[in-house]
């Protein structure tokens, strides 16, 4: 996995891919285009090259990842494989691990959680709540 080019660089979104941080590379690419991706603070376009050393701060979502290269590739391997190549900052870990814990309250939170799809009954009665009208 720990395939090095010639001049010891890989364009971002193939490293972006290959280290499982998308699915694919076009949304790899997209990400970096729209400037989800920043190299030492830097936004960058989806062909520049990045070595070992390099820091990314990634937006995926609703999360943001801060991760110093470690390895390079081009190819996309398992996903063990793919862990090796970045080092995630314990900032960002703690940051990721308080979003992941805010979203699991709001989830259990007062709102109604719909696990199927409203029935007739059930359209019924969203129509006489948006229209305001006294229940059954």
């Amino acid at each position: 996995m720990d395939e090095q080019t010639g001049d010891n660089r890989v364009r971002i979104d193939k490293w972006l891919w290959a280290a499982r941080f998308f699915k694919n590379r076009a949304l790899a690419s997209q990400a970096v285009t729209g400037g989800l991706v920043h190299v030492n603070g830097e936004r960058v376009k989806p062909a520049r090259g990045i070595k070992v050393g390099d820091r990314l701060e990634i937006t995926k979502d609703e999360e943001r990842f801060a991760v110093a290269v470690v390895a390079l590739a081009e190819r996309r391997g398992p996903a063990s494989a793919a862990r090796e190549l970045y080092l995630e900052s314990a900032e960002s870990l703690q940051a990721r691990e308080g979003q992941r814990e805010a979203r699991r309250l709001r989830a259990d939170g007062p709102g109604v959680l719909i696990t199927r799809r409203p029935n007739k009954r059930d359209r019924r009665l969203i129509h006489r709540f948006i229209r305001g009208e006294d229940g059954e």
